[in-house]
């Protein structure tokens, strides 16, 4: 089933690099007693992921920072290093979003946005949506129809719901 608005977050072990390499981070963790933004693309470095949807979030940081949002975190369903190199590429890294991967779908599944498009070489991959966590419970939950488009799930939409 999918997440929807008024769900509590469930929990799940996602994969940061540290200063030491992986890390596992506990999404419980990240979003109790905190305003997180989450948002989930269908693969680092693909088009619409890497011209659209990080950099509305890394235009519109600012704008969450004073809306009291203390954290803008990315998920996508690669692994650590992918997601890392990513960051770097995107400018994500030094605008403070963190970067989490969920190599092994466990949070994407979990919260009923996995996909596959196995001819477009995508297999066990995160439907593209943006969510508002307030202490564990999704206040907003805004998926996009079609993987390939950033309307309802970019930085600015995201702004405009709040």
């Amino acid at each position: 089933m999918t997440i929807s608005q008024g769900d509590t977050l469930p929990d799940a072990t996602l994969v940061q690099m540290g200063a030491d390499g992986p890390t596992p981070v506990q999404m419980s963790d990240k979003v109790k007693g905190r305003k997180v933004v989450v948002f989930a693309v269908p693969g680092a470095f693909t088009p619409t992921c890497h011209s659209a949807h990080v950099p509305s979030f890394v235009r519109t940081k600012d704008q969450f920072d004073a809306k009291g949002v203390d954290e803008i975190i990315c998920i996508s369903c690669n692994d650590p290093f992918v997601m890392k190199a990513w960051g770097e590429a995107t400018g994500a890294t030094d605008a403070g979003i963190t970067m989490l991967a969920d190599a092994s779908s466990e949070f994407t599944k979990a919260i009923g946005m996995d996909f596959d498009a196995a001819p477009a070489g995508l297999v066990s991959r995160s439907k593209r949506y943006a969510m508002l966590i307030d202490d564990g419970k999704v206040t907003l939950f805004q998926p996009e129809e079609s993987p390939g488009v950033c309307d309802v799930s970019g930085g600015e939409a995201l702004l405009a719901s709040m």
